[in-house]
């Protein structure tokens, strides 16, 4: 068999289908694997740690693949490749995070590494492409494990966020857009899609055209936002019911 088709620009195997079974199995397998990681809660430091630096080496060595993949076959360009999509960023946040516990990043990897990867988890930009090709199974791999060490750091290291945490992560958010917005500009860019909507079938599609869509995105990922914060909410109001 030849291996080198699955790498291949001009692909001609079986292509992507929308919640097709590849798809809906890909998503199953990405939810059992994050469940999986939650049996790591009360391992010893040692194994825990260990788990931190395998899923920061495999989130950073997925992405430089990546990198490499489009490099080699020439659609590498500073208008599309550039590390400033969201999930991109997060990429190398949270692996930075998963070896020093940087709460900070913590916030944004539960807040926004589990909303905006799940989105992309549910309707994929694989085009044509289906499984077993690179173009497939790369972003699988990238959007899972950012879902899964949001869940990861807040189930078994015992990390949570607060209040202030969705202040802050709304805020340091939209000054980014604002900045991505004038880089595009510069740079006919579209990253983060803020500057026109892309002819992609996602959750966009849905919503008006430019720029209202983008206050419908922000209120779309406040209300997935509050809905992660929801547990800690409950809990919080039913400590405080103990203690009176």
């Amino acid at each position: 068999m030849d291996l080198w088709q699955y790498f291949t620009l001009d692909y001609h195997g079986a292509p992507f289908v929308l919640f097709g079974t590849v798809h809906i199995v890909t998503m199953v397998l990405v939810a059992l694997f994050i469940l999986g990681l939650t049996f790591f809660r009360g391992a010893s430091e040692p194994v825990r740690k260990r788990v931190r630096w395998t899923l920061a080496i495999v989130l950073w060595l997925n992405e430089i693949a990546w990198h490499a993949w489009n490099i080699a076959v020439g659609t590498w360009t500073v208008q599309t490749m550039l590390p400033l999509q969201l999930c991109n960023v997060l990429v190398w946040l949270e692996g930075y995070m998963l070896l020093t516990k940087n709460y900070s990043i913590y916030e944004f990897a539960y807040l926004l590494g589990i909303t905006g990867p799940f989105q992309e988890l549910l309707t994929p930009d694989a085009g044509p492409v289906g499984f077993p090709h690179f173009r497939y199974i790369q972003p699988v791999i990238s959007h899972g494990l950012l879902m899964a060490v949001g869940v990861y750091m807040t189930t078994v290291e015992g990390l949570r966020p607060t209040w202030k945490s969705i202040a802050r992560v709304f805020v340091i958010t939209n000054i980014y857009m604002l900045v991505i917005f004038f880089v595009n500009s510069a740079i006919g860019s579209n990253y983060l899609m803020v500057n026109y909507k892309p002819d992609v079938e996602s959750l966009l599609t849905l919503l008006p055209a430019w720029p209202w869509y983008i206050p419908w995105m922000e209120i779309i990922a406040l209300a997935l936002i509050f809905l992660l914060y929801l547990p800690f909410m409950i809990k919080d109001w039913r400590a405080k019911r103990v203690e009176v």
